[in-house]
């Protein structure tokens, strides 16, 4: 007859402590059982991914505008590509500046304003952002593409969802190790004393 094999868990507060434990516990011997230790892989990797992609889109959009394409909305239905131009003229040279309209060239009450140098655009941000023109406050910011929002609301709800409460088997990334292997004297208090040297844990569960 063959033990049955156990699968045990321990969360920790701090990732870093949760590494160390992986550290130096795992390939240890437990009562005469080599004990395995390592990361939630899976929520590690799903973050991680997401960074990446977050990174990559965020770095091509700074590489091909450098931060000088502003968005601009909630623009009068009277303000055309020379009026928005205008507006934004005095805080330095602008390389293009379009209303976007509808097929039947009705103002869509957006468009967008690129400058030649991302200080001209920050300080285009700075002052007109909530400045009143023709009786609307402007909403003025760096232009995003699609792709971009996508993967920055993506990022900041997968850090909300990994910060609220969770049950003891999700606390979250980097912090829940699962531990294989080890004795079946071992039980929850022994768990958490065993991993407790390395930091503060929020849970430690024998399955």
């Amino acid at each position: 007859m063959y033990d049955c094999i156990k699968i045990d868990m321990a969360s920790f507060e701090d990732p870093e402590a949760a590494e160390k434990a992986v550290e130096a516990l795992n390939g240890n011997d437990n009562a005469g059982k080599i004990i395995y230790v390592r990361c939630d892989q899976k929520e590690i990797e799903r973050q991680a991914e997401l960074k990446e992609k977050f990174q990559r889109i965020r770095m091509e959009r700074i590489n091909r505008y450098q931060g000088v394409n502003l968005y601009v909305k909630n623009l009068a239905d009277n303000i055309d590509d020379v009026r928005l131009r205008k507006e934004f003229a005095q805080f330095g040279t602008i390389t293009s500046a379009k209303v976007m309209t509808t097929e039947d060239g009705r103002s869509k009450g957006f468009g967008f304003v690129c400058f030649r140098s991302p200080e001209e655009a920050a300080k285009a941000i700075v002052e007109m952002n909530e400045k009143l023109i023709e009786a609307r406050p402007l909403y003025v910011a760096l232009a995003q593409k699609k792709q971009d929002r996508k993967a920055q609301l993506a990022s900041q709800y997968m850090q909300r969802t990994s910060s609220r409460d969770m049950p003891e088997h999700r606390i979250g990334p980097g912090v829940n190790l699962f531990i294989k292997n080890l004795d079946k004297s071992i039980d929850d208090e022994k768990l958490r004393e065993e991993f407790s040297q390395f930091g503060t844990i929020t849970s430690a569960k024998v399955v």
